[in-house]
């Protein structure tokens, strides 16, 4: 086929169907490498030219033995570009670009999308709002941290997706025993001021550094507060040209800007700060929204991020024009937790803006779309309390 370009698409958990779908629609050639533990997933195989499968979950790729198979891959295709399709393969794309000189983020930039501490500094660089923070290297600069900024604060992974990983400390003793626990790994932590807020997302598309589409969100319940605690998350789109969600807006702009992101979909998150109202930075990355946000976007916008996310990066690597199709403003919100059911019965969940139910198994969950915002919040609270009462279970976090 004329004009064919290659892809090569790393994804360590089962997602982005609709990325590879799009991809070959549009006429090129799909590869994809993905963990040998996910070999039985349903992947769409029809859509996709050759799947590689590496040992390993996540951190235990080889990552020289990923680049010799690109290499010997390279051998008889010419690769056009690299696709990381989460959070975890962020590393391994850029890593990969740099060693074979392809297009597209490097491992210095991967940085600012993966790493907690990078974010942090890169947006105090850039004069953008952070809480404040401090690495975890030098005593003093942790003691100095404890003296002088009230907890609680929150000790981070670095690198770990969402809020996975996070230790709340409230006193400088709490501190210390924390630190000491992690022994040599301590630097893989960053310890910062935690602050009481509402938190938002963006979810964004990205074409030459301009932002083309982005859509806000506000966590109903947080995911650290689902990490900590259990419970029912749920996240609904605010209303549009709202004051947040202006000046949300406004902060994802500086951060794409500041971060250098040129090309692709992103999500962000940002806190509105109770004690005074302002829009502070939390994190953002270079990949789809997880929890079923896309399908969340999707309802209220009509803009699918996975195939957008696609036909961009295949307009891309043929230079061609790409065109966003037309924006929908309505609203849609999620509602999902972990059900002590395989497969639950939803059926009593009949209201007309029912229009997605999540279908993974010991889930429960539902997204729910309309043409007001309040009617969204009235059938969210609605349903997380019925889904409490009737489907709701907890499993302990390893520790």
């Amino acid at each position: 086929m004329a004009n064919t370009k290659t892809f090569v698409c790393i994804s360590n958990y089962f997602k982005g169907a609709d990325f590879l779908i799009q991809l070959k629609k549009l006429g090129n050639k799909v590869y994809l490498i993905t963990s040998e533990k996910l070999r039985d997933e349903p992947w769409p195989f029809d859509h996709v030219d050759e799947v590689f499968y590496m040992s390993g979950q996540d951190t235990d790729w080889n990552l020289e033995h990923l680049l010799l198979g690109v290499g010997n891959l390279m051998k008889a295709n010419k690769i056009d570009a690299i696709i990381a399709l989460d959070d975890f393969d962020v590393e391994k794309a850029t890593y990969l670009r740099e060693n074979i000189r392809i297009d597209g983020m490097g491992q210095t930039t991967g940085r600012y999308f993966r790493d907690k501490l990078a974010m942090r500094m890169r947006a105090k660089s850039c004069g953008i709002s952070n809480p404040n923070f401090c690495s975890l290297f030098n005593d003093h600069d942790i003691n100095a941290f404890a003296d002088t900024i009230p907890a609680p604060w929150v000790l981070k992974p670095r690198s770990e997706a969402s809020a996975s990983g996070i230790i709340k400390v409230y006193d400088k003793e709490s501190l210390w025993i924390h630190i000491n626990e992690m022994g040599n790994n301590r630097f893989k932590y960053l310890l910062e001021q935690f602050r009481l807020g509402d938190v938002y997302h963006c979810d964004s598309l990205v074409l030459n550094g301009k932002i083309l589409f982005s859509i806000t969100s506000k966590y109903l319940t947080t995911p650290m507060e689902i990490s900590q605690g259990g419970g029912i998350f749920r996240s609904a789109t605010i209303p549009y040209d709202s004051d947040d969600d202006k000046a949300i807006k406004v902060v994802n702009e500086q951060v794409f800007k500041g971060f250098g992101l040129k090309n692709g979909v992103a999500h962000s998150e940002y806190i509105k700060c109770k004690d005074n109202d302002k829009i502070y930075f939390l994190e953002t990355s270079s990949r789809v929204g997880g929890a079923h946000i896309a399908e969340m976007v999707a309802e209220a916008s009509n803009i699918n991020l996975w195939k957008e996310w696609a036909a961009i990066e295949d307009a891309l690597a043929k230079e061609t024009k790409y065109t966003l199709p037309k924006i929908k403003k309505g609203y849609a919100g999620i509602v999902l937790t972990l059900s002590k059911f395989q497969h639950p019965d939803l059926s009593s969940f009949s209201d007309p803006e029912v229009c997605f139910r999540v279908p993974l198994d010991y889930h429960a969950g539902l997204i729910v779309k309309s043409d007001s915002s309040e009617r969204i919040l009235e059938l969210l609270d609605d349903y997380a309390d019925r889904l409490v009462k009737d489907f709701a279970t907890v499993v302990e976090q390893k520790k």
